[in-house]
């Protein structure tokens, strides 16, 4: 049995590291905030070559407080795309705002750059690119479109820790940039957790500020926050990971490229990357006309596999009310119908690599 994910084991590879960093805080008595965090913000802005980042409780916030820091709320429009987890577009609607679905690039299944413009109207404030899979977006078209058109430019950065685009680390290309620390990410805590990063001074004092109850001093309230505090617990189990986080993806490449040159004979279409990208590779996704068939035949042989994602944002129920039509977006729906993440990450071996890729050509 091989499992999709398997969490257990990156704690076990890190558990005195680990074990040592919790106890730390747990004697130090600062539960909130405080020292662990600050060092986190400092060698997480570090490694994403960023000036600041601001911990936060999850990644979902970091693109709400990314939004309301840009002051973007009801009467305004902000560009997604059609193929990503929901949590993008909730942060849209979430301050009030309009997602407005763009389709993917065929290839990458990330957000096409060529489709962008024809999206944008009076009300445009802002476009929210998705790095899906850990598979960067072509920044400098978009960032080209946002600078003609005077828009903002969020990142979803979520699955990319690590990820580099034309050499340059994810997290500052655009304005702001959003994370997740969910404990399956490649930058995994051990619960809930989040950040953003950004080179604009005063964006980063505004998430901080927004983060804690739109507070600076205790009892003095600037404006309407939220409680989105990273927890020190987890910053300090972040700190251990990232230490690691280098080694970790050039194992996940090293999988990666076994699965590309096991199955380059096989039916399955693989992961297109072009040549500026570095993927994180958070997940290693393929695509089959018949998914169905192929997942039911990995589970008998004993190898666990996950859809990313099963219902695209357009036709969930929490979207009724835009009123889309499943065939207005094909591309986002035809690819939630056809594509099956294998498993990845840092602990699987090569021996494992070998009997997904035997077991997915005898399906």
């Amino acid at each position: 049995m091989i499992p999709f994910l398997e969490l257990g084991a990156s704690y076990r590879e890190l558990k005195p590291e680990i074990d040592a960093a919790v106890s730390r805080v747990l004697e130090s008595g600062w539960y909130i905030l405080g020292p662990e965090v600050e060092a986190f913000e400092a060698e997480w802005a570090a490694y994403c070559d960023a000036k600041h980042a601001v911990g936060l409780a999850n990644g979902l916030d970091a693109l709400t407080l990314a939004l309301r820091a840009l002051d973007i709320g009801p009467g305004d429009e902000v560009i997604v795309p059609s193929n990503t987890y929901i949590a993008t577009w909730l942060a849209v609607s979430g301050v009030g705002a309009t997602p407005v679905p763009v389709e993917p690039d065929q290839a990458t299944h990330n957000i096409d750059p060529a489709r962008i413009e024809a999206a944008i109207t009076s009300r445009t404030r802002a476009l929210l690119p998705v790095h899906l899979y850990g598979q960067p977006a072509d920044m400098d078209l978009i960032l080209d479109i946002a600078k003609r058109h005077g828009l903002r430019v969020i990142e979803d950065a979520a699955q990319a820790h690590g990820a580099r685009y034309k050499g340059q680390r994810i997290g500052a290309h655009g304005d702001i940039v959003c994370w997740s620390f969910y404990p399956g990410k490649n930058l995994g805590a051990l619960g809930d957790a989040g950040a953003i990063t950004t080179d604009d001074t005063a964006l980063a004092e505004r998430v901080a500020l927004l983060r804690n109850y739109g507070s600076r001093q205790k009892y003095v309230n600037e404006e309407a926050g939220l409680n989105s505090r990273l927890d020190p617990i987890q910053a300090a189990v972040l700190r251990v990971k990232l230490e690691v986080l280098d080694e970790w993806t050039e194992r996940r490449r090293t999988v990666a490229t076994a699965y590309t040159v096991g199955m380059a004979q096989s039916d399955v279409i693989l992961p297109h990357v072009p040549d500026w990208a570095e993927p994180a590779w958070h997940l290693y996704v393929v695509r089959t006309y018949d998914r169905e068939a192929l997942q039911d035949r990995m589970t008998e042989a004993g190898i666990g596999t996950l859809i990313h994602y099963p219902t695209p944002p357009h036709m969930q129920k929490a979207y009724t009310d835009m009123e889309i039509m499943p065939e207005a977006l094909p591309m986002a729906r035809d690819l939630a119908s056809e594509v099956l993440s294998l498993p990845m990450g840092p602990q699987l071996s090569l021996d494992q690599v070998q009997n997904i890729v035997n077991a997915l050509k005898n399906a």
